[in-house]
Order: structure tokens, then C-alpha cells, then sequence
């Protein structure tokens, strides 16, 4: 069985654990959203690979869910005493390991789908994890104002910063007026990407953030044409009306979507769609949504327990999953 896998970050992360715990036989390719990339200290930083790294070969940190486990900030601690920043975006002194190396393969002329390989081939996380594109690609987010100074009376058209800063440092709190991901349009498919796509049984989305997580991925020339020629199947991150970790909620406003299960599988829409994994209190509202809205129609829906607890419940979201793919494919 051969899976292949739209990723974010933590949200992907425990869904493919679980993954691999249901599957452990298939061949399972990670396609991870690179425009949450950012250079820091002078380091290239990917945190969506990142986390899917970390957390299937064993050294993430499970209590946040990002970075890795007994992990220490002293490095941190020295460039704040000279003044560096930023002080907003944390990394661990077992976390500057990664990204000097990821800096020092690219400063040699590597290519990132190079470079992650090699990252992999010391964590070994049990999946071929891809980026969406060697290119840079940067989600930026528009904001009318900043807590450090108005934008609006200087440029009405608001301010372009970038992701991280606005999700990390600004906890999303500042209204987002667009989220682009920047350079997508001009983008390639890193090497293996398309083929991975086009040699899967089915393709998976987690339960990432549509908009920042998967959005970018999709954006890349040819990959959402890749994907809409397969099986599709997605687990809704949005339970209850309100996202299960982060500030998706946010983002979905800013492209003006509703923060529901039911407005999410009508944004990915029937075209790229073609099952929808819904916790079970949002079944009855998904159903009646989808009798009145052509957005939803030919969208197969199951509803079972979506909170991923542990590594069986996770398993079992994977397994149904699977499931449901391999009925829509048959």
C-alpha cells in the first residue's frame, strides 16, 4: 500500500505516528509545507519538517508537541545577553544542531529535498519526507496595525510580515486582512513530490491548518491537479466549531471560511475532496450543511472520536481513515 501525506506540523505529526502504527507495512511519502520556513540567526529553519522529523524518530518534545524532548535554552540565553533576536521564536540548543547543519548543507550549494534526506537519515522516522519545493516559498500575513506602530495612518493597505511573527509573536491576535504564501505561484514541485503523488493508492490530509499548512502545499504549480486526480480522504482539525490546537480559526477568517468541519470540507471542496473524517458531534450539523450546499455534495463523511490522546487513538483516526479511502477508491 503506498500513501502519500499532505503535512503540517504538529497536527500532522501525531496523525502520522498514527500512521504508522496502522499501517506500519505501507510506503508512506510526507510532502511538508515549507512556507513557515524562516532564517533566524542566520539559520534556515523549517519547523513543519522539522516537527514530522522529530516526532517519528523518537526526539520531539511530547509535552509541547514542537522541538525536541530535554531540550535546554542556554544558547538562547547567551545571544539575548548580547542583544540578539529575535527573543519571540524559541530554539533549543539540541534544535540549533539541526538548523546549523540544514544552513551549512545549503550554503554548499544542496537543495532542501537534499538536505531533509539527510537530516532523516539520522532521526530515520520510518517515512520519506519530502518538501513541497526547493524554492522559497513564504507565507506572509497582512495586518492593519502592529503593536509597535500604526500601519494604517502611513499605508492604508496594511503591512506585510511575515507568518511566524504574526502566529508566534503576535499569538494571531492582530486580525489577518490576507495570508499569501509568497513565491507558491512561481514555485516547482521538489524532486519526488509529483511522483509520489501520482504512484499513491490514495493521498491523506491530517488534520493541519487548511489555510497556512496545506494551502501553501496545494499552491505549488501541479500539485493540487496531482492531488485531485486521486483518491482524496481528510481528518478535520475543527471540532466542535473550534480548532483542536492553534489559532486556525484566525486563518480561516482571514479568507473568510467559517471555523467549522462542515466549512472546511466546502473550502477544500467536492473537486479535491472526496472523504471527510468528522468527530461525532459535528456529524448531524455536517450532514444537514451538506443537504443544502452543493459545495459538499459527493463528499463522503464518517464520524468517529477525533481527539488524538495517545499513539492508539491516533491509530485508530488513521485506520478510518484507510478505510474509508480504500472504500472510495474500490
Amino acid at each position: 500500500m503506498r500513501i502519500t501525506v499532505l503535512a503540517g506540523g504538529i497536527g500532522a505529526a501525531r496523525f502520522l505516528r498514527g500512521l504508522l502504527a496502522a499501517a506500519p507495512h505501507a510506503s508512506i511519502t510526507v510532502i511538508g509545507n515549507t512556507a513557515d520556513d524562516i532564517t533566524l540567526f542566520g539559520l534556515r529553519v523549517c519547523p513543519d519538517l522539522d516537527s514530522v522529523m522529530y516526532t517519528l524518530g523518537g526526539g520531539g518534545n511530547e509535552e509541547r508537541g514542537w522541538g525536541r524532548a530535554d531540550e535546554t535554552a542556554r544558547i538562547a540565553a547567551e545571544l539575548a545577553a548580547y542583544g540578539a533576536g529575535p527573543s519571540w521564536f524559541t530554539l533549543g540548543d539540541l534544535d540549533f544542531a539541526t538548523h546549523i547543519r540544514r544552513t551549512q548543507l545549503l550554503s554548499e550549494g544542496k537543495r532542501l529535498s537534499e538536505v531533509t534526506r539527510a537530516l532523516c537519515a539520522r532521526w530515520q522516522p520510518g517515512v520519506t519526507l519530502l518538501p513541497m519545493s526547493d524554492d522559497k516559498i513564504e507565507t506572509q500575513v497582512k495586518i492593519k496595525s502592529h503593536p509597535e506602530r500604526t500601519v494604517a495612518s502611513s499605508d492604508p493597505e496594511g503591512e506585510l510580515i511575515h507568518f511566524q511573527e504574526w502566529w508566534v509573536r503576535l499569538h494571531a491576535s492582530v486580525p489577518a486582512e490576507s495570508i499569501t504564501p509568497v513565491g507558491a505561484d512561481a514555485a516547482a514541485p521538489a524532486p519526488g513530490v509529483l511522483e509520489a503523488i501520482s504512484g499513491a493508492d490514495f493521498v491523506l490530509f491530517p488534520p493541519s491548518n487548511p489555510v497556512v499548512s496545506i494551502g501553501p502545499i496545494l499552491a505549488v504549480p501541479g500539485i493540487r491537479a496531482a492531488v485531485a486526480a486521486k483518491t482524496v480522504v481528510g481528518v478535520s482539525g475543527i471540532i466542535g466549531g473550534a480548532p483542536v490546537r492553534g489559532m486556525a480559526d484566525a486563518c480561516l477568517a482571514a479568507i473568510g471560511v467559517e471555523t467549522s468541519a462542515a466549512a472546511v470540507a466546502a473550502h477544500y471542496g467536492p473537486a479535491l475532496l472526496n472523504g471527510w473524517l468528522v468527530d461525532e458531534q459535528d456529524k448531524a450539523a455536517l450532514e444537514k450543511a451538506q443537504a443544502g450546499d452543493p459545495a459538499l455534495a459527493g463528499i463522503a463523511v464518517r464520524a468517529l472520536p477525533l481527539y488524538m490522546r495517545d499513539i492508539p487513538s491516533s491509530a485508530a483516526i488513521a485506520q478510518a481513515a484507510i478505510d474509508l479511502a480504500k472504500e472510495l477508491a474500490s
